[in-house]
């Protein structure tokens, strides 16, 4: 086994721990707490792969930083514009969208995300207090 595969399984289980959408610099910390030696472009290079071979799935937020998600069913986003807290939106997700749009333009999709921007629940509830 090579040192990539190690690295790439560290990283990998460090973020199956995490219940958030992580930032690159997240994950990093995290490995970093057991895994010193492991470095910040390595994390980077090594979420990149895990994303590209479908083991993970990269999260692309507008005016954001890349943040990544452990799960790599289709589904949504919700991203709170003031705590800027990301979760998973439980609906039923349209996967026909992608046949609708190469239908309608002749475009060729491979995937899409879709994120609802909006205030969450917590920061509604400190706003009222």
């Amino acid at each position: 086994m090579g040192r990539n595969t190690v690295q790439r399984r560290i990283i990998l289980a460090e973020l199956q721990k995490m219940n958030t959408h992580p930032t690159i610099e997240e994950v990093w910390t995290e490995v970093q707490k057991e895994h010193p030696a492991i470095s910040r472009t390595t994390v980077y290079r090594n979420l990149r792969h895990l994303a590209e071979g479908g083991f993970i799935r990269q999260v692309v937020l507008p005016g954001g930083l890349e943040r990544y998600d452990r799960s790599t069913m289709p589904h949504h986003h919700f991203k709170c514009n003031k705590c800027e807290n990301i979760v998973d939106v439980d609906i039923e997700y349209h996967g026909d969208i992608d046949q609708a749009i190469q239908e309608k333009y002749g475009l060729m999709v491979d995937r899409h995300d879709i994120v609802f921007t909006g205030i969450c629940l917590s920061c509604q509830k400190n706003k009222k207090k």
